[in-house]
């Protein structure tokens, strides 16, 4: 088959257009076009009068050679790659050991799903509930401020990710494409086919929460074990090589073969692995706020009289802005048509993050507005950049009344340095509620200023960012690990034989397709070490 790319059509073509483009591309008659799919679809914003989709095509011709010939310097048109997944190892038959994976978030599931794919039968622990048991309790934070610190936002089937945007498109380097093979997997989870072919695929909350008890039946019915309410308290390490782990129950677990895939909010994990000597290094993260506006200001400036287009969607953006203090300021997990989530997992903290559904409909958008922060910042030894967030949570907390209200600021006032009395056109998401307040003391000097200077530097690009009545909601601190745990060129511990940490929590991944991505690799690379192949240098 044979990939065409950058083909332009109008936001509003016929149908029929599609396939005249593709024959107009090709130089061919219809009679010799066998079929063809779409491998991307996306759209130029640039000119918001004249909004353009731009499609990939792959196709199946008469004669291929004879057209590949014809087109051979065209750089638009190319063989389709291969993108089909092909496992690296089988189990062997009545093999007695098997891999455990430490985590159900997107890499924790993908790691136990490629593992029960091969035939190894994992066993996939998780410290919190079930995703329903799980939502239970994070709607009864949202709705009645009770907390229940081993199933929130953080801990629970899904991970992080089920409380999102469920956006599913990474920026990392996929050569293998494992993207491929996750969209995949989550269609057959009952995800809608389009996050197959659309630029920027996303699913919401709801969808994730039936897909990913989809999954657990999927790797369930391939042998493998799902055991909730199963924390790990202790790891079994003898002469740097894994032995098994100690769970809160008191029963013991033999291991040889561990997927660490923990999430970036399990401190207490952290500790304990620190405390046992595994590798672990500090690295830079970031904080701030989210701030929230009318979806409709976003479509407007992005679409202009396009928005609303169903094709389209509600708008997204993606800001930066390098501060005149040596900080740079951008704008993080943007969710269109959203909402802004509690997401702290310790009692007398407030964490927010942003949560969007499928349809993304809602009022506003949010996004976090963050500041970069460096272990120069939190001065130390590892575990450093954990405390330093807890303070910032705590001071939210207090700030907020205490009773896990987030504390809030209009814009106008955020950028005057004047408390914040009440909301007016734009009314905060957050649940239980925002108290308002003066965010001027909610993170360090530094942050603040970085923030109040890139506000209105966002405003030359998105007219109306820095409008008085957005609100600014405190405080926004898990946007990655604040540690590394370092691993080799096997994905194992630097130190710890049979120990694979993996995806966010680990400082390897960024959201839910980086994650699972992550999950990916580490689980072929823990099939090799069970059935004793070495590493390909290519993966």
């Amino acid at each position: 088959m044979l990939r065409l790319t950058e083909l332009q059509l109008p936001l509003d073509h016929a149908e029929s257009a599609l396939k005249a483009a593709v024959l107009e591309r090709l130089g061919i008659d219809e009679a010799d076009l066998l079929q063809f799919t779409v491998w991307r679809r996306a759209y130029d914003a640039r000119e918001r009068s004249a909004i353009m989709l731009v499609y990939s095509v792959d196709v199946e011709v008469r004669d291929e050679i004879k057209v590949k010939e014809a087109l051979r310097k065209r750089r638009d048109v190319q063989p389709t790659p291969d993108t089909s997944y092909r496992f690296v190892a089988r189990a062997p038959e009545g093999m007695s050991r098997r891999p455990v994976v430490i985590g159900t978030g997107p890499c924790g599931i993908f790691a136990g799903l490629i593992l029960a794919q091969m035939g190894f039968r994992p066993i996939i622990l998780e410290r919190g509930k079930s995703v329903r048991e799980r939502t239970v309790d994070t709607f009864g934070l949202w709705r009645k401020r009770v907390l229940v610190p081993e199933s929130n936002v953080q801990f629970g089937e899904g991970g992080a990710g089920t409380f999102s945007d469920g956006k599913l498109w990474s920026q990392v380097k996929d050569p293998h494409h494992y993207g491929r093979k996750v969209l995949t997997e989550f269609v057959k989870a009952d995800a809608p086919p389009e996050i197959l072919y659309v630029s920027k695929p996303h699913i919401g909350t709801f969808r994730l929460v039936k897909m990913v008890e989809q999954i657990r039946a999927t790797i369930e019915a391939l042998g493998g074990e799902f055991r909730f309410e199963s924390k790990v308290e202790d790891l079994d390490v003898h002469d740097g090589k894994m032995r098994g782990m100690t769970l809160a129950d008191g029963s013991y677990l033999e291991a040889e073969h561990v997927v660490l895939a923990i999430g970036h909010s399990a401190r207490d994990t952290f500790q304990m692995l620190f405390d046992r000597g595994v590798y672990i290094e500090p690295k830079p993260f970031s904080i701030g706020f989210r701030i929230e506006h009318p979806q409709s200001l976003i479509d407007q400036c992005r679409f202009g009289p396009n928005a609303g287009n169903k094709i389209l969607g509600a708008a997204d953006y993606k800001l930066v802005h390098h501060c005149a203090n040596g900080r740079s300021v951008y704008s993080f997990c943007m969710c269109p048509g959203g909402t802004v989530v509690a997401a702290t997992s310790e009692p007398g903290r407030v964490v927010t993050n942003g949560m969007s559904q499928y349809s993304r409909n809602e009022r506003n958008a949010n996004s976090g507005i963050v500041v970069g922060i460096t272990p120069q910042d939190y001065p130390g030894h590892a575990m450093a950049g954990i405390a330093f967030q807890r303070e910032w949570e705590s001071r939210a907390f207090v700030l907020g009344g205490a009773n896990y209200n987030a504390p809030g600021q209009r814009v106008g006032d955020f950028l005057a340095n004047r408390p914040s009395t009440q909301f007016n056109s734009v009314q905060p998401s957050y649940t239980p509620g925002v108290t308002p307040c003066n965010l001027d003391t909610a993170l360090p000097p530094y942050a603040i200023a970085a923030i109040r200077e890139a506000l209105p530097a966002f405003e030359r690009q998105i007219k109306g960012f820095a409008m008085e009545d957005a609100v600014l909601t405190g405080v926004e601190t898990r946007t990655s690990s604040p540690i590394r745990i370092r691993r080799n060129d096997g994905y194992q511990s630097m130190n710890t034989q049979g120990l694979y940490p993996a995806g966010e929590g680990a400082g390897y991944a960024g959201g839910i397709m980086s994650a699972a991505i992550d999950g990916i690799r580490v689980a072929e690379a823990v099939a090799l070490s069970m059935v004793g192949k070495p590493m390909p240098a290519s993966r």
